[in-house]
Protein backbone atom coordinates (compact mmCIF):
# COMPACT_ATOMS: atom_id res chain seq x y z
CA UNK A 1 0.00 0.00 0.00
CA UNK A 2 1.18 3.49 -1.01
CA UNK A 3 1.80 5.69 1.84
CA UNK A 4 1.81 9.90 1.61
CA UNK A 5 3.89 11.53 4.67
CA UNK A 6 6.10 14.26 5.70
CA UNK A 7 9.46 14.52 5.13
CA UNK A 8 13.38 15.66 5.60
CA UNK A 9 14.51 13.04 3.14
CA UNK A 10 16.07 15.41 1.27
CA UNK A 11 18.47 12.77 -0.53
CA UNK A 12 15.47 10.37 -1.86
CA UNK A 13 14.01 13.58 -3.00
CA UNK A 14 17.53 14.40 -4.97
CA UNK A 15 17.49 10.75 -6.03
CA UNK A 16 14.08 10.54 -7.64
CA UNK A 17 14.38 13.79 -9.18
CA UNK A 18 18.05 12.36 -10.36
CA UNK A 19 16.26 9.25 -11.83
CA UNK A 20 13.06 11.41 -13.46
CA UNK A 21 14.92 14.48 -14.79
CA UNK A 22 16.28 13.10 -17.66
CA UNK A 23 13.72 11.48 -18.90
CA UNK A 24 11.28 14.51 -18.45
CA UNK A 25 13.06 16.87 -19.73
CA UNK A 26 15.53 15.15 -22.08
CA UNK A 27 13.40 15.85 -24.72
CA UNK A 28 12.88 19.33 -23.95
CA UNK A 29 15.75 21.02 -22.85
CA UNK A 30 19.40 20.67 -23.12
CA UNK A 31 21.63 18.96 -21.07
CA UNK A 32 23.33 22.11 -20.02
CA UNK A 33 20.12 23.44 -18.76
CA UNK A 34 19.00 19.84 -17.01
CA UNK A 35 22.57 19.90 -15.29
CA UNK A 36 22.17 24.12 -14.20
CA UNK A 37 18.39 23.51 -12.68
CA UNK A 38 18.93 20.00 -10.92
CA UNK A 39 21.99 21.56 -9.18
CA UNK A 40 20.29 25.03 -8.18
CA UNK A 41 17.24 23.31 -7.19
CA UNK A 42 18.02 20.07 -5.93
CA UNK A 43 21.52 20.32 -3.94
CA UNK A 44 20.67 19.46 -0.51
CA UNK A 45 21.47 22.66 0.86
CA UNK A 46 18.70 24.18 -1.70
CA UNK A 47 16.07 21.73 -0.80
CA UNK A 48 16.88 22.98 2.87
CA UNK A 49 16.22 26.11 2.18
CA UNK A 50 13.27 26.12 0.08
CA UNK A 51 12.01 24.41 2.96
CA UNK A 52 12.59 26.71 5.94
CA UNK A 53 12.97 30.26 4.01
CA UNK A 54 10.40 29.66 1.25
CA UNK A 55 7.92 27.21 3.73
CA UNK A 56 7.92 24.59 1.14
CA UNK A 57 6.20 21.21 2.81
CA UNK A 58 7.67 17.92 1.14
CA UNK A 59 6.09 15.01 1.27
CA UNK A 60 7.03 11.01 0.11
CA UNK A 61 5.05 8.72 -1.47
CA UNK A 62 6.57 5.45 -0.35
CA UNK A 63 5.24 1.75 -0.67
CA UNK A 64 6.58 -0.70 1.95
CA UNK A 65 9.71 2.17 2.80
CA UNK A 66 10.85 2.19 -0.67
CA UNK A 67 10.79 5.79 -1.76
CA UNK A 68 8.07 6.22 -5.53
CA UNK A 69 7.83 10.00 -5.77
CA UNK A 70 7.70 13.19 -3.98
CA UNK A 71 6.01 16.84 -3.97
CA UNK A 72 6.19 20.09 -2.89
CA UNK A 73 4.28 22.82 -2.26
CA UNK A 74 3.59 26.31 -0.42
CA UNK A 75 0.41 27.54 1.93
CA UNK A 76 -1.25 30.30 1.44
CA UNK A 77 1.17 31.41 -2.28
CA UNK A 78 2.03 35.17 -3.02
CA UNK A 79 -0.46 35.89 0.78
CA UNK A 80 -3.61 34.45 -1.03
CA UNK A 81 -5.64 31.34 -0.64
CA UNK A 82 -3.91 29.42 -3.14
CA UNK A 83 -1.58 26.15 -2.68
CA UNK A 84 1.02 26.44 -4.77
CA UNK A 85 2.50 22.73 -6.35
CA UNK A 86 6.20 23.33 -6.54
CA UNK A 87 7.39 19.96 -7.69
CA UNK A 88 5.81 16.50 -8.27
CA UNK A 89 7.66 13.61 -9.40
CA UNK A 90 6.97 10.05 -9.60
CA UNK A 91 9.80 7.31 -10.70
CA UNK A 92 9.26 6.77 -14.39
CA UNK A 93 9.14 3.16 -13.74
CA UNK A 94 6.07 3.57 -11.54
CA UNK A 95 3.76 6.21 -13.13
CA UNK A 96 0.48 5.52 -13.96
CA UNK A 97 0.03 3.90 -10.92
CA UNK A 98 -2.33 6.56 -9.27
CA UNK A 99 0.62 8.14 -7.28
CA UNK A 100 0.76 11.47 -8.47
CA UNK A 101 -2.86 11.79 -8.08
CA UNK A 102 -2.64 10.44 -4.07
CA UNK A 103 0.20 13.37 -3.50
CA UNK A 104 -1.67 16.24 -5.29
CA UNK A 105 -5.03 14.58 -3.12
CA UNK A 106 -2.74 14.88 -0.14
CA UNK A 107 -2.03 18.30 -0.95
CA UNK A 108 -5.44 19.43 -1.71
CA UNK A 109 -6.53 17.90 2.03
CA UNK A 110 -3.93 20.73 3.33
CA UNK A 111 -5.11 23.22 1.23
CA UNK A 112 -8.69 22.91 2.29
CA UNK A 113 -7.72 22.35 6.02
CA UNK A 114 -6.03 26.03 5.59
CA UNK A 115 -8.87 27.35 3.82
CA UNK A 116 -6.91 27.69 0.39
CA UNK A 117 -9.56 27.47 -2.06
CA UNK A 118 -7.45 26.68 -5.00
CA UNK A 119 -4.35 24.48 -6.05
CA UNK A 120 -2.26 26.06 -8.69
CA UNK A 121 1.23 24.67 -10.56
CA UNK A 122 3.35 25.45 -13.59
CA UNK A 123 4.09 22.93 -15.88
CA UNK A 124 6.85 23.27 -18.86
CA UNK A 125 5.07 24.04 -22.14
CA UNK A 126 6.30 20.33 -23.74
CA UNK A 127 6.18 18.43 -20.71
CA UNK A 128 3.66 15.58 -21.24
CA UNK A 129 2.74 16.07 -17.78
CA UNK A 130 0.28 18.79 -18.87
CA UNK A 131 -2.24 16.33 -19.99
CA UNK A 132 -2.07 14.21 -16.36
CA UNK A 133 -2.48 17.55 -14.95
CA UNK A 134 -5.90 18.40 -17.06
CA UNK A 135 -7.34 14.41 -16.15
CA UNK A 136 -6.98 15.87 -12.65
CA UNK A 137 -9.17 18.58 -13.48
CA UNK A 138 -6.23 21.74 -13.63
CA UNK A 139 -7.12 24.51 -16.32
CA UNK A 140 -4.63 26.63 -17.99
CA UNK A 141 -4.89 29.95 -16.71
CA UNK A 142 -2.04 31.51 -18.57
CA UNK A 143 1.84 31.36 -19.37
CA UNK A 144 5.02 32.69 -17.79
CA UNK A 145 8.65 32.52 -18.95
CA UNK A 146 10.52 32.86 -15.68
CA UNK A 147 14.57 33.51 -16.00
CA UNK A 148 16.33 31.40 -13.97
CA UNK A 149 19.88 32.98 -14.56
CA UNK A 150 22.59 31.97 -17.30
CA UNK A 151 20.47 32.66 -19.76
CA UNK A 152 18.14 29.59 -19.30
CA UNK A 153 14.44 30.59 -19.39
CA UNK A 154 11.67 27.92 -17.87
CA UNK A 155 8.42 28.57 -20.16
CA UNK A 156 5.47 27.42 -18.80
CA UNK A 157 2.09 26.98 -18.46
CA UNK A 158 0.53 28.24 -14.93
CA UNK A 159 -2.74 25.56 -14.05
CA UNK A 160 -5.19 26.01 -11.85
CA UNK A 161 -8.15 23.97 -10.02
CA UNK A 162 -10.45 24.41 -7.22
CA UNK A 163 -9.25 22.54 -3.68
CA UNK A 164 -12.51 20.23 -3.19
CA UNK A 165 -12.84 18.01 -0.45
CA UNK A 166 -12.25 13.92 -2.00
Amino acid sequence: MISITNTTNYQAIRDIAAKTWPITYGPILSSEQIDYMFAMMYDINALESQATAKKHHFILAEEDGIPLGFASYELNYNEEPKTKIHKIYILPETQGKGIGKKLIDFIAEKAIANQNTALSLNVNRHNNAFQFYVKLGFEKIGEEDIDIGNGYLMEDYIMEKKAIAI
